[in-house]
Parts: structure tokens; sequence; C-alpha cells
């Protein structure tokens, strides 16, 4: 009688225990999960480097603000110097460069594309406007859909293709 109440014991303890692993293991995956959440929104800041008298490049920023994105600026008087850093060939340069999760978006590129790339991470080096679209966020009044430009992908090379077609 003795064995079979110290088995029924065991039993117990190891549903317990079985029990207590499965809440853990729970918790993990919701830590993991709460860990993917906040990792998608470090990747949604955008840094971005402007000479400090320009206001379309402003202009741009609160594009990107109003669709979710967070935007630090940074206004250099260089702007030369920081699309060496960062590999912008001069073709495809833009009034203001900035960067995020691993990406360029080098002048008035929409925040629909700058979306588009963090969903399908195609293996760039970042978007580019190159010059100043007239008919760009930053270049137009607030509300007006892009027209008349092309967004351009870039490699490390500078080779381009057509990343979006605005008529």
């Amino acid at each position: 009688m003795k064995n079979m109440t110290q088995n029924k014991l065991w039993a117990i303890s190891l549903l317990l225990l079985l029990g207590a692993c499965d809440n853990s293991s729970t918790a993990i995956s919701e830590n993991l999960q709460n860990t993917k959440n906040v990792s998608s929104k470090i990747t949604s800041e955008v840094v971005m480097y402007k000479s400090p008298t320009c206001g379309c490049c402003t202009g741009w920023a609160e594009h990107l603000r109003k669709s979710g994105f967070t935007v630090v600026e940074n206004k250099r008087d260089n702007m030369d110097a920081i699309k060496s850093e960062y590999g912008v060939p001069e073709k495809l340069s833009s009034c203001h460069t900035a960067l995020i999760d691993g990406y360029i978006i080098e002048g008035h590129v929409p925040a629909a594309d700058v979306e588009r790339l963090l969903k399908e991470r195609p293996n760039i080096a970042g978007l580019t406007a190159p010059g100043m679209p007239m008919k760009s966020p930053g270049m137009q009044a607030v509300g007006q859909k892009p027209q008349g430009y092309d967004v351009l992908a870039f490699d490390k090379n500078g080779k381009t293709t057509v990343f979006q077609h605005y008529q």
C-alpha cells in the first residue's frame, strides 16, 4: 500500500511538473512574440541626414511620420560626405539620405515604397528618387499622390532597376 501511495504522489508530482513546464513554454513563446513586436517597432525608425536649411527634407520626414515611422533628423552641412560614407552614387543622389533597417533611402521616396521595401527585403543597398522630383512627398502639397517619376532600387555597385513607377 505504501508503494502505491508513493507512486500516486510521484505521478501527481510529475503531472504538476509537466504543467509548470507547459506554462513556462507558453511564457517563453509569449516573450518571443513580444521580442518580435519590439523588433518591428525598432525597424520603423528612420535616421535621416539633411541640410540644416532644407524645408523639403522636413516635409518628407513629416510624410513618413504620418505613415507611422519614427524619423530622427540629423542636420549636416556636408551632405556629400554622408552620401560618400554610405555609398550613394552621385548620379543617384538627392537632397537627403536616410537609413532604415540596413537600407539607404535617398531623397523623396514615398512611405509606401519604404514599407514595401521592409516587407519584401530585397537584396539591394536601398531606394532612391534621384534629384528632387517636383511631385514627390515633401516637394508637393501634403496629401497629393506622387506623380511623374521613378523610385529606383540600387545595389552596392550603383546598378539600378525601377522599384516603382509613378505616372
